[in-house]
């Protein structure tokens, strides 16, 4: 003899669990803030946390590239350029970029090179999580700054050692012609041998009158 079902005793609670798993897909396929693929279908679990992720790390190198950016100022000789991956979604987001920069230095110019490598540093080191592409910029950038200081240094060494040796031309220069004015007082002043006492006496007089003058010329003079 066949049974017949009858669904008025079928179980309550498998009704109600089946009602509320179907109430639960219909909320998910018309949740507004699902993604979507290309087809508009949503996407599964997996996909959109990979599309959340995708967003992030866009939005990361797109300010990392824009500090390098703002720091770098007119050392950049690119804007950004960037790598991309596409999503489940189908759309495009950023996972890597670059910021091109003139890192060159000028030949006798040491104090442009200075400012231009602590520029270069600034660039280097600008977003929060420096890249290791970024910390090489940054440790080349030192090396610059380094070598311009050290050239300011010689140059100033240099200039020092110019001065000293243009003061002691002029010391020497001071006493040569202070030992020729003595020389000729002295010839002046010291009588001959073999002069008379009278022609002492006259020739002290006039290598007096003589010693004077010749003092005021050179005071003149210098």
């Amino acid at each position: 003899m066949a049974q017949v079902r009858d669904p008025a005793l079928e179980d309550p609670r498998a009704i109600e669990e089946t009602a509320e798993t179907e109430a639960e897909r219909s909320t998910e396929d018309q949740d507004p803030t699902a993604e979507t693929g290309p087809d508009g279908e949503t996407l599964a679990s997996d996909d959109q946390r990979m599309i959340e992720q995708l967003k992030q790390r866009d939005t990361e190198v797109r300010a990392h590239e824009q500090a390098h950016v703002a720091a770098g100022g007119g050392n950049v000789t690119s804007g950004p350029s960037y790598s991309y991956q596409t999503g489940p979604d189908g759309k495009r987001y950023a996972i890597g970029g670059e910021v091109g920069i003139n890192t060159s230095m000028s030949s006798g110019d040491p104090e442009g090179n200075l400012e231009k490598a602590r520029a270069i540093i600034r660039a280097a080191m600008a977003p929060a999580e420096p890249s290791s592409q970024d910390v090489r910029v940054a440790a080349s950038a030192r090396s610059m700054e380094v070598r311009a200081q050290q050239e300011i240094r010689e140059r100033q060494i240099q200039e020092y050692e110019a001065v000293m040796s243009a003061s002691a031309g002029d010391r020497d220069s001071t006493s040569a012609a202070e030992t020729s004015r003595n020389s000729v007082t002295d010839s002046a002043m010291g009588p001959s041998s073999g002069m008379t006492g009278g022609q002492a006496r006259l020739a002290r007089q006039n290598s007096s009158v003589f010693a004077a003058s010749v003092g005021a010329g050179l005071s003149q003079l210098a």
